[in-house]
């Protein structure tokens, strides 16, 4: 089983989230979710996400039609 950190802390995952192989841990997962959307650590969240997540889930649909034939 591969190990994985957290995208936002960098600390080993010792539980929370993984999304597409890219993980969140419990911590950076409850400091996410109590956050008010108007600070900077929500931003700063909100940033990281943006960075890891999201290009490795556009990747996988670009495949995916990519694969798709009429």
């Amino acid at each position: 089983m591969k190990k994985h950190d957290c995208t936002i802390c960098g600390k080993h995952l010792n539980g929370g989230i993984i999304v597409n192989g890219i993980g969140i841990c419990r911590s950076c997962e409850e400091r996410l979710i109590n956050t008010e959307v108007d600070t900077d650590f929500y931003t700063y969240y909100k940033d990281c996400i943006k960075k890891t997540i999201v290009p490795s889930l556009i990747k996988e649909e670009e495949i995916n039609c990519q694969n798709y034939h009429l």
